[in-house]
């Protein structure tokens, strides 16, 4: 066959088209060869994390390509162009850790580096936002960042399985992670999680895998659960409580479900697969859905009702409700239920209407909310109901005249109406059924006619009453200690002509000198808010001291010169939480006073405001001096500075934990809570979150509160507050004395993120690269230093059992601060009583000389019978009277109006005698004198540990009394 010319021609011309292209493409890869494929910040990411190894030969990249993208491809990398989108290195034992800008791999899809031996910080994955993939299991990587999870919008599937992540004070998933809405398998077992199960786990529709065992999760599963598509959920030890939502069990998509180990109550789930788990918990029945009996069931929806406390679920034993705490039965039947004072929150279940044999229900003093349940009028058996106390709103339902209903003290919420007739004591359903039989239309119109009338009248009356004169105020100053005579200040102001009028004496604080001037107990008094408005100029921006989750502080200075500070926050912007600090602030402060506690001068809740007035502390927050002195322009702290603010503040949480009339948990203790005067002495303040320890503890149960930083594993992890939780944030507050630096700061490296972490590693010999550059350290400062550090990490040790209460903290910091030194005495010590006489002659000679002005101290003759053996009453120490000690007698000051004391002292040896009277008897105590304290030893009498701290001021020579127990 001839193939014509022109067919000849075109073949040719295609065969020369075909070699330009091919020409063109290799020159193409030649170029891109010479000038490197991949992104130059992969490469460096990748060099760092290579650099970060100490065995990277096990990756087999190599030294001399800057490549990993290009040919040969560098093992375990996968690349999209020139972009890294892949690290898969699993199981190759890998010892180092990750770089902390590792984010900058902005194009990764997938990594697995699950299965080596990486540590130290995780790095924010903050921004992948092309990250579908990352397996980061079974390392030991010991922290992980709060906004590990910003950003991770195409997250699929992430795994943190065994990694020792934030030990000491656990971690929470955090709410960013609600936007990964496309996540389908989420496992973190054994990783330390803490609080409760996050409801927008239950918003993540796409989650098909959830595996939380082994962590120190709490709360209750979210019945939000049971719309996810869950095909494997394991919640297998953690501290779980309540009942397995119903419709979680039933997913037809649920093939595995692990729950043993936790402290689940009610009924077992019946499931249709095999994979379920559930031993070792406190479910009621002991085979698959088999229901609880009525009475168990009732008592659980109760405790659902008030979040199932600690408290009573440690007590809670199966299908036996009849052994919980404050439950009596009778006959297998709840009878009472008794739980005054149990800080109960949350709603009264209508459930309980199904005990029908209950005859009492105590549940006053608590915070118990919403309404009373109609159910509960149906009881037959009823005899006494009550709910004083809480904040229980109206409508209040009406009882049979067979039954009491206490219902005083209540105070609902703001946005609920009240009826005073309903909350004013005992009430029957016999006045109801009554007033029935008095209907009828006339006394109901004039009724009507007189309540209006009557309105108009006392509206009227208001009017002229704020146009005719404004109230007057009365601030209580803080007690002078330096004032011999133990003097309390009074300002009284009146906000119409802006006079005031101070004074000094003994002040009742218990009666009112017009209808205007309000008081309440303890010295806090109701001050006028125009009063307010004046000293802070209305409140005016350049007189605003900082700000908090409270609110606004200002400086005001009352119109006599005093200067006070005033917290403030419109009640319309108030939220339960606020609203429940600022009773709190009141209810704490006005029952303790201690130099190192701030003081509260009163407060106003008048035209939408709630103010808190304190004293004015002029140096501001100690955090300021410690972290932000440059910004401020302020002088770093000296050493000695930072010992006595140490010392103050040990004092005031061990007067708060021991020698207050209760004890109190002050729960947010921190450096930005502790004030300084202009002598650099220390207050501890805010005491919104304090707690009152009940009867006879020192711990409880309560929602968690506090700062990040400072607050104790264990109370993270379970909600149980304890002194120690105090003592723990102490070691914190000590750290950062010593170092300068904020107790988490995201800003330094991942390793330092968390001070006390990276302060418990250091060694002493490496503590003084960790000490704050400002500090001159000699030998004899860095010897105080290291005392003080390794208090700090005594305070802050991870089990509470192995911290020191604040009495031992204060026992190391004293002699830090306070060197003892003789003292030589003179002629007037003795206030001219003859030394060699026996004691009773001493005490009542001086007692006579002083004519009884100043002292409640008489001797009887019982008296005698109440010196311990071993003291003579001429007070020889030794044998002989050349040996004998001279004694010098402190003046007697009235403590309580059954209490009075007074003191002999050889200042010498330290020795002190203490008479104290009870229920007019003299009693003596023997004890030492000790930096400043007195520490008594013999028979402690209970009125005196009771008085002791709370009048520790009102002896003489500014000294303080103290018990050792």
């Amino acid at each position: 066959m001839v193939l014509a010319p022109a067919a000849i021609n075109l073949g040719m011309e295609h065969r020369i088209l075909i070699k330009i292209l091919s020409l063109c493409l290799l020159l193409a890869a030649l170029a891109a060869a010479a000038r490197g494929a991949t992104d130059p910040g992969d490469y460096a990411i990748l060099d760092k994390f290579r650099k970060g190894l100490s065995n990277a030969e096990l990756l087999d990249w190599p030294d001399d390509n800057q490549d990993p993208c290009g040919a040969p491809r560098w093992r375990y990398v996968f690349c999209s162009g020139n972009r890294v989108t892949q690290i898969q290195s699993k199981g190759l034992g890998l010892i180092g850790s990750l770089p902390e800008d590792f984010n900058k791999l902005t194009m990764l899809e997938n990594i697995g580096l699950q299965s080596n031996q990486l540590k130290g910080p995780l790095p924010s994955f903050k921004g992948l936002s092309k990250l579908k993939f990352a397996y980061l299991d079974f390392n030991q990587f010991d922290s992980i960042p709060a906004d590990f999870f910003d950003g991770l919008d195409n997250l699929q599937v992430i795994n943190l399985d065994k990694n020792p992540l934030n030990a000491n004070t656990g971690w929470m998933l955090p709410p960013a992670l609600a936007n990964s809405a496309l996540l389908t398998n989420l496992s973190a077992s054994t990783c330390n999680l803490v609080g409760p199960l996050p409801d927008f786990l239950g918003n993540l529709h796409s989650l098909r895998l959830l595996e939380l065992s082994s962590n120190s999760l709490t709360g209750k599963i979210p019945a939000s659960f049971s719309d996810l598509p869950l095909n494997t959920l394991w919640l297998d030890n953690n501290k779980l409580v309540g009942q397995v939502p119903a419709g979680l069990a039933s997913s037809p998509q649920l093939q595995s479900l692990h729950l043993d180990n936790n402290a689940f109550m009610g009924p077992i789930p019946k499931v249709t697969f095999d994979d379920f788990t559930f031993s070792d918990n406190s479910f009621c029945q002991s085979v698959p859905g088999i229901p609880c009996p009525p009475e168990v069931s009732a008592l659980l929806d109760f405790l659902d009702g008030v979040g199932y406390p600690q408290k009573l679920m440690v007590s809670w034993s199966g299908n036996n409700s009849c052994t919980a705490l404050g439950i009596t039965c009778a006959g297998g039947k709840t009878t009472v239920i008794n739980l005054p004072n149990y800080h109960l929150n949350g709603t009264i279940s209508p459930s309980l209407g199904n005990l029908d044999a209950l005859t009492e229900i105590f549940l006053q003093g608590n915070n118990l909310t919403g309404t009373i349940p109609s159910s509960l009028t149906k009881l037959k058996s009823l005899k006494l109901l009550n709910l004083s106390s809480n904040s229980i709103s109206p409508p209040f339902p009406k009882f049979s005249d067979a039954v009491t209903v206490i219902l005083d003290g209540n105070t609902p919420p703001a946005n609920s109406s009240s009826d005073s007739s309903d909350t004013s004591g005992s009430s029957g359903g016999s006045s109801s059924s009554k007033s029935k039989t008095l209907v009828i239309v006339i006394p109901i119109v004039i009724v009507v006619i007189v309540i209006v009338l009557a309105t108009l009248f006392l509206f009227y009356c208001k009017r002229w009453k704020k146009k005719s004169s404004r109230p007057v105020s009365i601030v209580v100053h803080p007690r002078d200690s330096s004032d011999p005579h133990g003097h309390v200040k009074i300002t009284v102001a009146n906000s119409r002509d802006n006079r005031t009028a101070a004074g000094s004496g003994h002040v009742s604080l218990n009666n009112s000198e017009g209808a205007d001037a309000h008081v309440i107990e303890a010295g806090n008094l109701v001050i006028s808010i125009q009063v307010l408005r004046d000293a802070t100029r209305n409140f005016a921006p350049e007189n605003e001291l900082g700000r908090g989750g409270f609110g606004v502080v200002y400086k005001g200075e009352l119109s006599d010169g005093t200067n006070i500070a005033v917290k403030r926050t419109e009640s319309l912007a108030l939220s339960n939480k606020a609203w429940d600090e600022f009773k709190a602030e009141i209810a704490v402060l006005s029952r303790v006073r201690h130099r190192h506690l701030v003081s509260i001068l009163g407060y106003s809740m008048e035209e939408n405001e709630k103010l808190l007035v304190y004293e004015y502390m002029p140096q501001g927050a100690l955090s300021k001096h410690l972290f932000y002195w440059k910004e401020e322009r302020l002088q770093p702290l000296s050493w000695k500075h930072r010992l006595h603010i140490a010392l103050d503040v040990a004092r005031g949480l061990e007067y708060l934990h021991r020698f207050a009339n209760e004890c109190f948990i002050h729960r947010d203790f921190k450096s930005s809570n502790i004030l300084l005067g202009d002598d650099y002495r220390a207050k501890i303040s805010d005491f919104g979150l304090a707690k009152l320890a009940p009867d006879g503890k020192h711990s409880l149960a309560t929602k968690l509160a506090g700062t990040f930083g400072y607050l104790a594993p264990e109370y993270a992890a379970t909600g149980k507050v304890t002194v120690k939780v105090d003592v723990f944030s102490f070691g914190v507050v000590l750290m950062e004395l010593v170092t300068g630096l904020k107790a988490l700061d995201g800003s330094r490296p991942e390793e330092r993120h968390y001070l006390l972490t990276w302060f418990c590693q250091m060694e002493k010999e490496d503590l003084k690269a960790i000490i704050d550059s400002t500090l001159t350290v000699a030998d004899d400062t860095f010897d105080s230093i290291c005392t003080v550090a390794g208090l700090a990490v005594q305070c802050a040790a991870r089990d509470p059992g192995q911290r020191p209460d604040m009495c031992y903290a204060v026992g190391v910091l004293a002699p830090l601060v306070e060197k003892w030194k003789p003292a030589y005495r003179n002629e007037e010590d003795c206030l001219g009583v003859d030394m060699s006489k026996p004691l009773l002659q001493m005490v009542m000679g001086w007692e006579a000389s002083d004519g009884n002005s100043d002292s409640s101290l008489t001797i009887n003759d019982n008296s005698k019978e109440s010196i311990p053996t071993g003291v003579a009453t001429s007070f020889a120490l030794s044998g002989s009277q050349s040996d004998t000690k001279k004694w010098t007698i402190g003046r007697v000051r009235a403590l309580a109006p059954d209490l009075a004391g007074a003191m002999l002292q050889d200042q010498l040896a330290g020795y002190v005698l203490l008479s104290v009277r009870i229920d007019g008897r003299l009693r003596w105590k023997v004890g030492t004198w000790v930096s400043s304290r007195y520490h008594l030893h013999v028979n402690c009498p209970a009125l005196l540990v009771l008085h002791a701290g709370a009048y520790e001021y009102e002896f003489n020579q500014n000294t303080r009394c103290s018990v050792d127990i």
